[in-house]
C-alpha cells in the first residue's frame, strides 16, 4: 500500500511540474533557447522534492524494525528505539542521497551549459510547436 502511495505522489507531482514549467502564460517567446533552459535562474525548488526522499528512506527504516519483528516473531511494534533508530538513519541517508543527487545534477547541469556555450552552431533556437501542429487528426475506427 505505501509503494502504491509513493507511486500516486511520485504522478501528482511530476504532473504539477509539468503544468507549472509548460503553462503558455508564462512562455514569453515562440522560440526556445536551449541555453535557457540549461540556465533558468527562475525557478523555484517544490517543496514535495527535498522532502520526498529523507521522508521515503525513514518510513523504510520503520518497515524495515517492523520486518524484522515480524521475521523473529515479535509483536511488531516491541523495541521501538529500534523503530526510532531505523527511521532517523534512514531519514539522514535519505538527505545524504539527496545532497549527493544534487551536486551530481549541478555538475552535469554545468557541463551541458559549458559545451552549449562553446558549440552555439549546434544548439540553435528551435520554434515552439503547439499541439494542433503535430498531432494529426484523429479518425474513430469502429
Amino acid at each position: 500500500m505505501t509503494f502504491l502511495c509513493s507511486c500516486w505522489i511520485i504522478y501528482f507531482s511530476f504532473f504539477i511540474v509539468v503544468l507549472k514549467v509548460h503553462r503558455s502564460d508564462e512562455m514569453g517567446s515562440d522560440v526556445i533557447d536551449p541555453l535557457e533552459l540549461l540556465s533558468n535562474k527562475n525557478r523555484e525548488p517544490r517543496f514535495l522534492s527535498s522532502v520526498y526522499n529523507p521522508v521515503a528512506c525513514a518510513l523504510s527504516g520503520f518497515g524495515l524494525a517492523a520486518f524484522l519483528n515480524w521475521g523473529f516473531r515479535r509483536p511488531i511494534f516491541s523495541g521501538i528505539q529500534k523503530h526510532i533508530a531505523l527511521a532517523v538513519a534512514g531519514g539522514i541517508i535519505g538527505k545524504y542521497i539527496d545532497e549527493k543527487r544534487d551536486d551530481y545534477l549541478a555538475t552535469r547541469d554545468a557541463i551541458l551549459r559549458h559545451y552549449v556555450e562553446l558549440h552555439p552552431e549546434d544548439f540553435p533556437p528551435i520554434p515552439r510547436k503547439k499541439y494542433a501542429d503535430v498531432l494529426e487528426r484523429w479518425v474513430p475506427i469502429r
